[in-house]
């Protein structure tokens, strides 16, 4: 529990019994009303944004966000299914949250996982992959390849259909052959 004068960007709190994010916190008051805390928290299940007050010596419950291991299986539906490497679960995580990340997962990979009970709020992908090329093609000059995830990757010209190729998930980039 914490006070929400102590309230700050960043932090995880449950209200209403209910996960949501601290996206901003400033405390309000003026000479003739009692100062509050005004936040701004964006619900992690539905990612809508609401604006609360809390008095200053409110209580609030903090929560600690759970990281998991969790292997790629494969895509399902809106959303992608993965095995929790600690419970020997299946899971699966909502398209929404995996985003553009689903450009580099394949079978067999492993990403860190951050959540509150069963459900997973974000995905953490290994910083570099190594993924075969599916296809390639010329345009305006550069050479492009499009990898077996559907990731589509300016590569050098000695790069053909079949090679593996280092990629660095955080920028898109190719790195090396390998």
């Amino acid at each position: 529990m914490v006070q929400a004068s102590q309230l700050i960007s960043g932090m995880t709190i449950k209200v209403s019994k209910e996960p949501y994010r601290v996206e901003s916190a400033v405390k309000v008051g003026g000479p003739r009303a009692s100062p509050f805390m005004k936040c701004k928290l964006k619900h992690l299940l539905t990612h809508s944004v609401v604006e609360k007050n809390f008095r200053l010596n409110q209580e609030i419950d903090e929560v600690a966000l759970e990281e998991r291991r969790l292997e790629y299986l494969y895509p399902e539906g809106k959303g992608h299914i993965f095995l929790d490497l600690g419970t020997l679960e299946l899971m699966t995580v909502e398209g929404s949250i995996v985003g553009r990340k689903s450009h580099y997962l394949k079978e067999g990979i492993e990403v860190k996982g951050s959540g509150f009970g069963p459900t997973v709020f974000s995905l953490e992908l290994p910083q570099f992959l190594e993924i075969m090329v599916a296809s390639v093609s010329e345009k305006g000059g550069a050479r492009l390849a499009k990898l077996e995830t559907g990731a589509d990757v300016e590569v050098p010209p000695f790069i053909d259909v079949g090679d593996v190729v280092k990629i660095d998930t955080k920028t898109g980039d190719y790195i090396q052959r390998v």
